[in-house]
Parts: structure tokens; C-alpha cells; sequence
């Protein structure tokens, strides 16, 4: 059985000599896993760059009652992006973040409001050409809410970190100090209730409000693990 759906690309692996695996989250399905045939060929050329993370696509894909890898019948890009591919510190933010929603997301049924917050943020993403230094944060505390642990505000994130944290007065034994959690309150707090107008110093403080941000959702997503493009993420927030 074929099924149209709109999907987002999460990632995706090589299968055998031309073909891929891609992760693709979708509108009508959830999380689906697809081999892709003969993207990886010569010619035409190009078309692995559509399963690139966080690209847009439309789906034809085949379907089964018993679920696991099926494969797809057509694809193409439904938005094409104006900046992600071209600005390094946006492609950045998008590795980083496909990597924690690729481990967070699971389900493999339709959830509506979930997959159009995803498509309608990595497009106002795209579109954004200037004011973008915070996006990631707010990303992940929206995200959070769609997953069930959403804060109501600042304090809720930073006792339940301190209070898991390996050692006293850190976050996972290397974080920021136990008296900086205080003010990392009031920024979360301007990022849950006026993200638009909140104010974050500098690089170094994103990097530390993420690790903090990390860890809380290392609290309540048992498989997250390490996030392995937060290194590649830190060096672009060093600069913004």
C-alpha cells in the first residue's frame, strides 16, 4: 500500500552500494525508516542533498501492516531552503538539534501538532536572517512541551539539574556553579515567556544555559546519551 505524507529528514545512513536509510519524521506515519534507492549514484547528481538533516520533503512510500523498513516510491524537496545549506552557523544549529530529535522522537504514529511545530520552526528557521543567536534554546524548550516535560519556568529546570547533578554545585560533575543557576533562571524564564525579546550576553552563556538544558532533558529522556554535535555547536556559539 502507498501512502503520500510530508516529511522531515532527521538523518540518514548508507545501505549496500548507492541506496540510504533515512529517518524521516512524517505527518501521517510518525518515525519511519526508509531505504532509498540509487541516491547515491553519479548521475543524477544531487539528489542525496535532499536527505540532508531537517530537509522538507513530500513522500509517496510504501506502507506494511507489520511495520519496520519499508521503502519509498517518490520524494521530492517541498520547501526548498534559502540559507540553511549556506550559512555555517545555521547548518550548525540544525546538526545539533536533528541529533537530539532523531534520539527523542520515537513514536511511530501520526501526531499532527508535534510534526507542524517541527516543519513551521525549521522554516521560520530558514527565514530568519538576523536574531537567530537563541534559536536553539528556544527550540528545545518548545520541543520540550510536545514531549511532556515541558517547564513552566525557569526555576522548575535548573532545581531539577542541580538536584540530579553528580557533584555538589555542578551540572553533571562539570557545569556551571550552584549560584549561577539563579540567573540562569531569569533566562530561561525570558526564553519561555518573551523569546522574542530575550537577551543572552554572549556565547559562552548560550553554551552554558544548553549543557544546562541538555541535562534536564538527559533527566527525563532515559537513551538521549552524549550529543555528540554540541562540540561542533559550542565553537559556532563562541562567535555569535
Amino acid at each position: 500500500m502507498l501512502i503520500k505524507t510530508r516529511g522531515i529528514v532527521l538523518s540518514y545512513m548508507r545501505y549496500r552500494e548507492t541506496s540510504i536509510i533515512a529517518r524521516i519524521y512524517t505527518e501521517r506515519l510518525g518515525l519511519q525508516s526508509y531505504v532509498v534507492n540509487g541516491v547515491r549514484k553519479a548521475k543524477p547528481p544531487g539528489r542525496i542533498a535532499l536527505f540532508q538533516p531537517f530537509t522538507l520533503l513530500e513522500l509517496v512510500a510504501y506502507t506494511s501492516r507489520n511495520g519496520g523498513l519499508t521503502r519509498l516510491s517518490e520524494f521530492r524537496c517541498s520547501e526548498p531552503f534559502r540559507t540553511l545549506p549556506y550559512d555555517v552557523r545555521k547548518s550548525s544549529v540544525v546538526l545539533f538539534l536533528s541529533e537530539i530529535v532523531s534520539r527523542v522522537l520515537l513514536e511511530e504514529e501520526e501526531n499532527e501538532p508535534l510534526f507542524t511545530f517541527l516543519h513551521d520552526a525549521v522554516q521560520a528557521f530558514d527565514q530568519q536572517e538576523a536574531g537567530f543567536e537563541n534559536f536553539a534554546l528556544e527550540f528545545l524548550l518548545q520541543l520540550s512541551h510536545y514531549l511532556g516535560f515541558g517547564p513552566e519556568n525557569g526555576e522548575q529546570i535548573t532545581s531539577q539539574v542541580a538536584f540530579a547533578s553528580e557533584s555538589p554545585g555542578t551540572v553533571s560533575g562539570h557545569g556551571p556553579a550552584a549560584m549561577r543557576f539563579r540567573e540562569f533562571e531569569q533566562y530561561f524564564d525570558d526564553l519561555l515567556t518573551q523569546p522574542a525579546t530575550a537577551t543572552i550576553p554572549n556565547g559562552r552563556v548560550r553554551r552554558e544555559l544548553l549543557d544546562v538544558l541538555i541535562r534536564y532533558y538527559q533527566l527525563h529522556v532515559e537513551h538521549l546519551g552524549d550529543v555528540r554535535s554540541l562540540a561542533v555547536l559550542s565553537e559556532v556559539l563562541a562567535e555569535l
